[in-house]
């Protein structure tokens, strides 16, 4: 673990400061800890981070205590992190860009527990790579995620013949990401995501709904698609999360989507180095499944008239 005031990471001498400061007190877990788990797990982590704007959720008081989330880079950031300014309504909004592991390193130095990236990377940030599907549970019962997952995993590789990644959020539920080629821009996406969504829900409605309304779903699992739309951003895989014991956001194969042990929190920043030791990245290769959304939409579109007769 690392407790000096300063570390080496790569070409660059990052500064940590409060390096013994318990961001997870109840399991003693402490900004160093933090800094050397983004280390540890810097080269996964990286190829879904790289290029992209990000917001830093930060915890200075640890994940119990007084939080926010910082999008504009501040003055006193050092000149060697990426910058990348970005339009926002009313004008426009300098962002940092984790391009490397000394960044996340001085990320977590800031108490930066979870970076939350955007789904466009800086070179077309209007077109994104990347389509999120977010599954919670309505309430504790985490099968019903388990049980979504599957059905829409199934519609959108076997009906749509598209390639989904599964992770877990650290959080509640899970989330089903689709690689995209950047053909498509955001509102184009963001129609995609929500016809799959409503489709889906038309099919089950007893247990799937696409209700924004909390007191219209009557206990059923809400497909959420909001995250698809321009300037939104999702955690990334491999980021620590500050709830209890720090869970990790966790990239999964989809066989172990079927193993009753496998929950939404199930490994943490002390148990997930030890699984990629073991299995490796999950998501190893997964440019592989980077598709077009044209030939996708035009199945929808015949599916959705099938299901209307």
């Amino acid at each position: 673990m690392s407790t000096q005031d300063s570390i080496r990471v790569g070409k660059r001498t990052v500064a940590i400061s409060n390096p013994d400061k318990e961001l997870f007190p109840d399991d003693g877990i402490t900004k160093a800890e933090l800094i050397d788990f983004y280390r540890s797990v810097s080269r996964p982590m990286l190829t879904h981070l790289r290029g992209r704007p990000v917001a830093m959720e930060r915890h200075p008081d640890g994940y119990g205590g007084t939080s926010f989330f910082h999008k504009d880079v501040p003055d006193y950031f050092p000149d060697w992190i990426h910058r990348q300014e970005v339009a926002k309504e009313g004008g426009t909004l300098t962002m940092a860009v984790c391009d490397d592991a000394a960044t996340l390193a001085y990320l977590a130095n800031q108490a930066c527990i979870t970076p939350h990236p955007w789904l466009s990377r800086v070179d077309r940030l209007d077109c994104p790579d990347r389509l999120i599907f977010d599954l919670d549970p309505p309430g504790e019962d985490f099968e019903i995620v388990r049980w979504t997952a599957r059905k829409l995993g199934d519609l959108l590789t076997t009906e749509l013949g598209l390639r989904p990644a599964l992770m877990t959020t650290g959080s509640r539920g899970l989330h089903l990401v689709l690689l995209l080629d950047r053909r498509a821009d955001f509102d184009t996406t963001r129609a995609f995501a929500q016809q799959v969504a409503d489709l889906l829900a038309t099919r089950h409605p007893d247990k799937l709904t696409t209700e924004m309304r909390k007191n219209k779903r009557r206990g059923r699992l809400y497909l959420d698609t909001q995250r698809n739309g321009y300037a939104q951003t999702s955690v990334a895989p491999y980021a620590v999360r500050a709830r209890p014991h720090a869970p990790v956001a966790t990239p999964l194969t989809w066989e172990e989507l079927d193993d009753r042990r496998t929950g939404p929190q199930s490994w943490t920043l002390r148990t997930l180095p030890d699984r990629l030791s073991a299995q490796g990245d999950p998501w190893k290769g997964l440019n592989r499944c980077r598709r077009s959304l044209g030939p996708a939409r035009r199945r929808l579109d015949a599916l959705a008239q099938e299901d209307d007769r």
